[in-house]
């Protein structure tokens, strides 16, 4: 089955930060989650994709079409994503229902009452002008566009950022109901990694350009874990030869230390005596990337 996104080898230098060789994809029926720090690449990747910026090198492929300078993002394409960035990018004096014409006339296959049903859902006032929008209702405003025309591919950066949790846990099930539809594919951007568990099917960290992790969410939150050692148990641990070398991370805290493990369920095995809980998302994230290794 053709990847309704796939990137290899991608690069783009700006003085001071390079995007080194990135690679992945997504596939229909997946949802791939994109985390990492400020400034770490994943905008840059994203604008790539959607040809607002041209890589150095590399490829960019959409539904099968390989994108380049010379053959952009072109208008059926485009049809068959929906984008929400991190602010609401619509003119500040247009009205809520402003923006409705905008995706009428924009898109093809604009479904008119569910965007309606979206805005009305969503507590947005017809009238009311995108100035005076919060950030969290400008962000409704711009998912209720992306949900309504159809889209094969989400492409969400900070989708659900400056909402409450009862608001974020609304738009997860809204995505969670658009990949109900087959062949239907997200990229989710989000720093908020307790929403990316709940959703995602594949976890992508990137860290100063260069992809640090691509594992299963199922692999990270059910299998890897947090073990509670104190300096005997790491000590214990390395000399058991169990590990490859670069395999485990750790911390130090006050009065122990935090170890990351690929599989709880074995460590527990091999080392009944010490404490092993179930890693999170966040967790997994923060110790690779500012662990040490064992």
């Amino acid at each position: 089955m053709t990847p309704l996104l796939e990137i290899q080898q991608l690069t783009k230098s700006y003085p001071g930060f390079n995007l080194d060789a990135v690679s992945f994809a997504v596939e229909p029926g997946q949802v791939v989650g994109f985390i990492g720090s400020n400034g770490a690449g994943k905008t840059t990747i994203i604008k790539a994709i959607l040809g607002i910026i041209f890589p150095d090198s590399g490829t960019i492929s959409l539904f099968g079409q390989k994108l380049s300078p010379t053959s952009p993002l072109l208008s059926p394409l485009k049809q068959r994503i929906g984008v929400v960035f991190d602010s609401c990018d619509f003119p500040m004096d247009m009205s809520v229902e402003d923006v409705g014409r905008i995706g009428k006339a924009s898109y093809d296959a604009w479904d008119k009452s569910a965007f309606d049903e979206f805005i009305l859902s969503f507590g947005l006032e017809r009238r009311k002008r995108i100035k005076s929008l919060s950030r969290g209702m400008g962000m409704k405003l711009s998912l209720a566009v992306a949900l309504s025309h159809k889209a094969d591919l989400l492409i969400l950066d900070e989708a659900t950022a400056g909402l409450d949790p009862l608001a974020r846990e609304e738009i997860i099930d809204l995505l969670r109901q658009f990949m109900e539809s087959e062949g239907k594919g997200i990229l989710l951007s989000s720093h908020i990694t307790s929403d990316l568990e709940k959703i995602a099917d594949e976890i992508i960290c990137i860290d100063q350009g260069h992809i640090v992790f691509d594992d299963a969410k199922d692999s990270i939150c059910d299998l890897a874990g947090i073990a509670h050692c104190r300096q005997s148990d790491l000590e214990l641990i390395k000399a058991s030869k169990g590990y490859d070398v670069g395999e485990l991370f750790y911390r130090s805290l006050p009065l122990s230390s935090e170890l990351l493990v690929s599989n709880r369920f074995e460590f527990k095995e091999a080392f009944p005596h010490i404490s092993c809980d179930r890693a999170s998302l966040e967790s997994y994230m923060e110790l690779i990337l500012k662990g040490e290794i064992l």
